[in-house]
């Protein structure tokens, strides 16, 4: 049979290779190791290519029908060292041989949260197999050199809303553009937040898949919770139980729509413990947001400087200490979603020295801005900067850097929430109607390791930790997430330390049509990102797939519920009650 130049080869007298019937039989995949068969079963497996060779000749033309039926219906398919390679697109005809997916990174920097090494990672089908020096491949291996670069855990974002309703508008990225943009950017994962419907939890979670049936890579839920009744106590139940969720989030702000109170809180707090799922807070004061609102607009303040104005980061932080506080009094972790200014950050870093579990998680735009250009007199360069709880003035972004580098802060997130001008635009003469958010999803990497590992404040092994590794120990994954290691999922960067990258909205894959890093040149460029095994950005190029992306499921009673119960019991003993009195 002739070569068609899409990788058919001659059947007709070519040997299966031994070493692949090797693999199938004793399971070895190290490309140069000695086979660990008895001698009795090698001498039946060198048979073997003799009995295949006459069963493939068998087989030779209907195999030819097959093959020019495959080739007509502009399909790709391959007959590799091992195994049919076949995928079609067209209707009417299924190919169902297993795709190989054989990959080896060869010379880089292996980087972990807790060590690195100089060595080379084998992926095979979209597990790490091997992370070792001096790996060899063989046929049907792809090689990629990282000489010279670092070879990483993609990155886990875990603050994100694609297609959100939100102030009667939807963020203008939905799944299969919005992880598009993330791949783009180094992120192999994220966390969504998923809203109730009609107050309902489980419609909530339906219509979130249902969003995200589009999506080409991993992905995750949080579940918001907008008001306490029995019905949603069930539903946190059953998400918790059965659909794999393990965190849900209460809003402090957003009076009217999605803000809870200090009793509901309590109440989802304690159901949260019981059921090891992690408590986020968005902590704003949203009583106390609505008057200075209302005081901006009575003092003629109506640009996008009136939402900084009106948001103050004594309100920030004065909800972040309630609901620290709240979470001690019931003896639950807390995690406190995009930490904006030192007022909260004050109030995280006391807990945490106090011994409190006390998650913070910046985000992108927070490390890397302030708030001045919400007073530019172009109200569409000033409207795309707002977002909740604002930009903060100069020096609270290198508070927040500090704090990041010294471990009071865990994680970077990016609450990417990207709203497109004209949506904007709906709030030219009331800031209080201008779409809350901006984008990162696709600039966090980089924003990250510009921001805090060129300038020396961090180190890459601390860059994984609190872009990846992190993320995933809070919210159980790891390692199948969030590592390099044999066993997890490959989904790994190469980054370039000596390369930069520059920042546009006329090149992001997001469907913005502004970007609050406009212009931005940033030392560090991860030239290559691997998700589930497969190469989905090369040299610029973006190669990925709708439909292609797998929910995660999250388990409950991650490291931070351990101990919990030893807590409970030394506050019981503590309270030398109830006192026996004489009657």
């Amino acid at each position: 049979m002739r070569d068609f130049g899409f990788g058919f080869r001659k059947l007709r007298g070519q040997r299966i290779r031994t070493e692949w019937l090797c693999k199938r039989r004793c399971g070895c995949y190290n490309l140069d190791r000695t086979c660990a068969l008895p001698s009795n079963s090698r001498s039946q497996l060198l048979n073997e290519p003799r009995i295949m060779e006459r069963f493939a000749g068998l087989l030779m033309f209907p195999l030819f029908f097959v093959i020019v039926a495959c080739f007509l219906v502009v399909s790709a398919c391959s007959l590799g060292g091992d195994e049919l390679i076949c995928t079609v697109e067209s209707q009417g005809l299924e190919c169902s041989s297993q795709q190989t997916n054989k990959l080896l990174i060869q010379g880089g920097i292996v980087v972990n949260a807790d060590f690195q090494q100089q060595a080379d990672v084998y992926i095979e089908h979209g597990i790490i197999k091997l992370v070792a020096p001096n790996l060899k491949a063989v046929d049907g291996v792809r090689v990629i050199d990282a000489t010279g670069k670092f070879v990483m855990p993609g990155g886990i974002d875990p603050h994100t809303h694609l297609a959100m309703p939100f102030m009667g508008q939807e963020t203008c990225d939905d799944y299969f553009s919005g992880q598009a943009a993330a791949l783009a950017g180094g992120t192999t994962m994220h966390i969504d937040f998923a809203l109730p419907v009609d107050g309902n939890l489980a419609a909530g979670y339906q219509a979130w898949m249902k969003k995200a049936e589009e999506s080409c890579m991993d992905y995750g839920f949080h579940m918001a919770i907008s008001k306490w009744n029995d019905d949603v106590a069930k539903d946190m139940d059953w998400l918790v139980k059965e659909k794999g969720i393990n965190s849900f989030k209460f809003f402090m702000a957003y009076k009217g729509s999605l803000m809870v109170s200090d009793e509901e809180i309590i109440q989802g707090f304690k159901k949260c413990k019981e059921l090891g799922a992690v408590p986020q807070v968005h902590a704003e004061n949203g009583d106390a947001v609505e008057e200075g609102q209302n005081r901006m607009i009575q003092l003629g303040i109506t640009g996008p400087e009136g939402h900084s104005l009106s948001r103050p980061s004594m309100l920030e932080g004065e909800a972040t200490g309630r609901a620290i506080r709240l979470a001690k009094f019931v003896n639950t972790p807390l995690y406190v979603v995009h930490v904006m200014s030192i007022d909260a950050l004050d109030e995280i870093s006391r807990a945490r020295h106090s011994g409190q579990r006390v998650i913070g998680e910046p985000v992108a735009s927070g490390l890397a801005l302030d708030d001045s250009k919400t007073w530019d007199p172009d109200f569409k360069i000033a409207a795309q900067y707002i977002m909740s709880p604002p930009l903060r003035p100069a020096g609270h972004k290198e508070a927040l850097q500090a704090a990041l580098s010294s471990g009071i802060l865990q994680l970077v997130a990016t609450d990417h929430a990207p709203f497109n001008s004209t949506q904007k635009a709906l709030g030219k003469h009331d800031f209080r109607v201008i779409p809350n958010g901006v984008n990162g999803i696709e600039e966090r990497m980089h924003i990250v390791w510009d921001t805090m590992v060129n300038s020396g404040k961090i180190s890459p092994m601390d860059y994984v930790r609190v872009t990846s590794a992190a993320c995933a120990k809070i919210f159980n994954i790891y390692p199948r997430k969030g590592a390099v290691l044999p066993g997890s999922d490959a989904d790994i960067i190469i980054l370039n330390p000596n390369a930069t990258t520059t920042i546009s909205a006329k090149t992001h894959h997001s469907r913005i049509d502004t970007n609050v890093y406009e212009g931005w040149i940033m030392k560090g460029n991860i030239e290559v990102t691997v998700s589930q095994g497969n190469v989905v950005w090369e040299k610029g190029t973006l190669n990925v797939h709708r439909g292609k992306g797998r929910y995660v499921y999250m388990k409950p009673f991650s490291y931070l519920f351990d101990g919990l119960d030893k807590l409970d019991a030394t506050y019981l003993t503590s309270l030398r009650a109830p006192v026996h009195r004489a009657a």
